[in-house]
C-alpha cells in the first residue's frame, strides 16, 4: 500500500505535554527513587536537570559497552547533530567491534515531538477535521518501534552488533564502578544497584531524559530558522530551492518533510514521522546483504518483529527529518547514497531513469527496485516525483537540484556550522 498522507502532513505534539509525561510518573514511590510519585512542577525540573546531567555523563561513557571502546556518541556524535561522522552505511560494534550493524545510523536530533507509534495516524489540512489516515506514523527507530527515549536507550546497550551487553546486569554492573556511580545513587537511591533491573530502568531514562535536552537536540538556530524568524535573509537560489521543495507538482518534498511552522507557532520538523517505501537501492556495502536471502523490510522486519507477515507493510521506513542533513555523510536507512544531490536527484528520477539507480541482471535487464522483493512493489511511494515512466523526462532538471540541496544546506544548526560551538558536552 501507498501511505496515505493530508498536503499537510502530521502536527507536531505539543513540547509541554511531552515534558509532563517525561517528568510525571505514574506511580507513588517517593522522589529521588527509581519511579517517583507526583512532584511539584519545581521538583520535576530539578529532577530532569539531575537527570540530565546524568545521562549526558552516561551518553560520553565507553565503558557501557562490552568492548569498553564505544559509547552512545561514538556513533552519535554531537559533532555531527547527533549522527555518525563517518561515511560507512553502517557502524561496527559488538564485544571486538567487529560486528557491522545492518542499518544507517540516524541523527538523535529533532525527535522530541515524535508521536508514538500507530498504524493509523489521523489528520488533515483541517486541525478540526481528522478524517484522513494517514497510515503507519511514529516511533524512534527506522522502523518505528521505540516510542520513548528510554525505550530506544536500550536498544544500542543491549544489541550484540552495537554496545553489546550481555543482559541489562552487566550495564548495571559497568554503572555501579563508573565515576559516578555516587551521583546515580543520588538520584535514584542508595540500594539501587542492588536492583539490577530498577537500576537499568534509571539509566535509560536518564539517557532518554538527557535526549530531551532543548540546547543540545533541538536548538532550532539554523539559517532558516532564522529566517522564518525574520531575522536572516535566504539568497535568491535557496528561496527558488524552497519553492521547489514545497511545489507539489516538482520535488514535492514537503509532503512528507514539513517545511512551514505549524498552526501553533512551533517550527517545522522537516518530517511528519510517517512510515513510507521508496525503494532505496540495495548497498552490496552493507555486509547482511552479501546473502541474497537477506532483505531488510523495516516495519515488517526483520528487526521490528511484531508485525511479522503483514505484507502491506513490507519496505516502509521512518521518514527522517532534514534538519542537519547537509552533514550527513551516507543516506537512507541503508546508506546506499554519499552525497545529499545524489539523494535528492534520485526522487526526481527514480522510475524515469532506474538505469542510473538500479544494477542490471545477468541478462541484461534494469533490476528495478533491487532491495525490494516484486512482492511488495504495490507498497511504493508513487506520489510526485515518483510515479513516471521510463523515458519521461525527469522531475527535477540538474539546475532544480542543485537549487533544492542549496535550500537543504540552510537547515544545518549554528553549532555545526565552522566556528559553532556544540552545547552537548
Amino acid at each position: 500500500m501507498a501511505r496515505w498522507k493530508s498536503s499537510s502532513g502530521r502536527r507536531h505534539f505539543a513540547l509541554a505535554a511531552l515534558a509532563i509525561a517525561v517528568l510525571w510518573p505514574a506511580d507513588g514511590l517517593p522522589a529521588g527513587s527509581v519511579h517517583p510519585g507526583p512532584m511539584s512542577r519545581a521538583e520535576a525540573f530539578a529532577r530532569a536537570e539531575v537527570l540530565t546531567a546524568l545521562g549526558r555523563k552516561m551518553f560520553f561513557d565507553p565503558s557501557l559497552s562490552a568492548s569498553g571502546r564505544q559509547a552512545c556518541s561514538s556513533c552519535h556524535d554531537p559533532g555531527h547533530a547527533f549522527g555518525p561522522a563517518s561515511a560507512a552505511p553502517v557502524e561496527m560494534g559488538g564485544p571486538s567491534l567487529d560486528r557491522p550493524g545492518l542499518r544507517a545510523v540516524p541523527s538523535l536530533r529533532y525527535l522530541q515531538a515524535a508521536p508514538a507509534f500507530t498504524e493509523h495516524f489521523y489528520d488533515s489540512e483541517d486541525e478540526g477535521d481528522e478524517s484522513v489516515d494517514n497510515g503507519p506514523t511514529g516511533g524512534l527507530t527506522w522502523d518505528g518501534r521505540a516510542d520513548r527515549g528510554r525505550d530506544q536507550a536500550r536498544i544500542p546497550l543491549l544489541s550484540p552488533f552495537e554496545m553489546a551487553n550481555k543482559d541489562e546486569a552487566a550495564v548495571v554492573a559497568s554503572l555501579s564502578r563508573a565515576p559516578y556511580a555516587d551521583a546515580f545513587k543520588a538520584a535514584f537511591g542508595d540500594d539501587v544497584f542492588d536492583h539490577p533491573g530498577d537500576a537499568f530502568d534509571a539509566a535509560v531514562e536518564a539517557l532518554g531524559t538527557f535526549e530531551q535536552s532543548s540546547a543540545d537536540f533541538y536548538p532550532y538556530s539554523s539559517r532558516y530558522d532564522a529566517f522564518l524568524a525574520g531575522k536572516a535573509q535566504l539568497t535568491a537560489r535557496e528561496l527558488h530551492g524552497r519553492a521547489l521543495f514545497e511545489d507539489e507538482a516538482k520535488g514535492n518534498c514537503a509532503s512528507c518533510h514539513l517545511s512551514e511552522p505549524s498552526n501553533n507557532g512551533e517550527p517545522p520538523q522537516f518530517t511528519d514521522y510517517g512510515l513510507i517505501a521508496v525503494a532505496a537501492p540495495r548497498n552490496a556495502a552493507i555486509p547482511a546483504n552479501a546473502d541474497p536471502a537477506y532483505v531488510d523490510l523495516g516495519l515488517c522486519g526483520p528487526l521490528r518483529t511484531d508485525f511479522k507477515g503483514r505484507a502491506d507493510y513490507c519496505g516502509l521506513f521512518k521518514t527522517p527529518t532534514l534538519r542537519n542533513v547537509a552533514l550527513r555523510k551516507s543516506f537512507f536507512h541503508n546508506g546506499t547514497f554519499h552525497t545529499l544531490r545524489d539523494a535528492v536527484a534520485f526522487y526526481a528520477s527514480r522510475d524515469s531513469d532506474p538505469g542510473r539507480w538500479y544494477p542490471r541482471k545477468a541478462d541484461g535487464m534494469i533490476d528495478k527496485y533491487d532491495d525490494l522483493p516484486k512482492a511488495y512493489w504495490k507498497n511504493l511511494n508513487q506520489d510526485p516525483p515518483f510515479g513516471r515512466k521510463p523515458g519521461d523526462k525527469p522531475a527535477l532538471t540538474d539546475a532544480e537540484i542543485d537549487d533544492i540541496v542549496a535550500f537543504l544546506q540552510t537547515l544545518t544548526d549554528a553549532d555545526q556550522l565552522p566556528g559553532g560551538k556544540s552545547a552537548a558536552r
